[in-house]
């Protein structure tokens, strides 16, 4: 059965946006320009980060590749926490559905208090986590669509004026002060920024 990939992205040559929209069309539609030697940077909507795909063959191909594995387009940047990606030794039996596991450290105390709650360790985290994002939900998106909007500006409006100042505003939810500092900026750089910047101060 094909499986298209839902991944939804926009693609800069140089300043101007040129495509935006699920990845096999935003390939199809830069495919020509990387043939050409154009550089093209492509970024993930959700989270701005730039993102890789495979350019070779033909059109149909490289949208096939995207389509039916979407594991072919890949982030360029990942950052999960450093203490929180090794994975745990495997042990006998059948894996549990849905559960992974990987390794945390910890004091002394925080496993002694764990070891005491009911169900043992594993489910008393599950159930701070899940606490956690329900009390913290509307900061934590707030923070990601920051962090979102700082990731793209980093990247493509770094040497512009006022680029510093903006990043403040940007992190201090002050949507008139951003928008007057990105006034300059080239349009497509521009409107995009204010677009991701958009989500985060909606959550003020």
């Amino acid at each position: 059965m094909k499986v298209v990939s839902t991944l939804y992205c926009t693609a800069f040559c140089g300043l101007k946006r040129v495509a935006s929209g699920l990845a096999g069309d935003v390939a199809v539609a830069v495919k020509g320009l990387v043939d050409r030697g154009e550089t093209v940077a492509i970024f993930d909507d959700a989270t701005s980060r730039p993102i890789e795909i495979d350019f070779r063959g033909t059109a149909e191909e490289v949208r096939a590749r995207i389509d039916t594995e979407p594991e072919t387009v890949e982030a360029v940047a990942k950052t999960e926490p450093a203490d929180m990606d090794i994975p745990a030794a495997r042990g006998r039996g059948r894996p549990k559905l849905g559960v992974v596991a990987r390794e945390v450290t910890l004091l002394p105390r925080h496993w002694e208090w764990l070891g005491r709650q009911p169900g043992g360790a594993s489910v008393a985290l599950r159930k701070l986590v899940d606490e956690a994002r329900r009390v913290h939900g509307e900061r934590d998106r707030k923070r990601d669509a920051q962090e979102a909007a700082n990731r793209f500006m980093m990247a493509m409006a770094g040497d512009q004026p006022r680029f510093e100042d903006a990043s403040r505003a940007l992190f201090a939810s002050d949507a008139e002060a951003f928008d007057a500092l990105t006034e300059l900026w080239p349009a497509d750089i521009r409107d995009h920024s204010r677009g991701l910047a958009a989500a985060a101060f909606a959550a003020v």
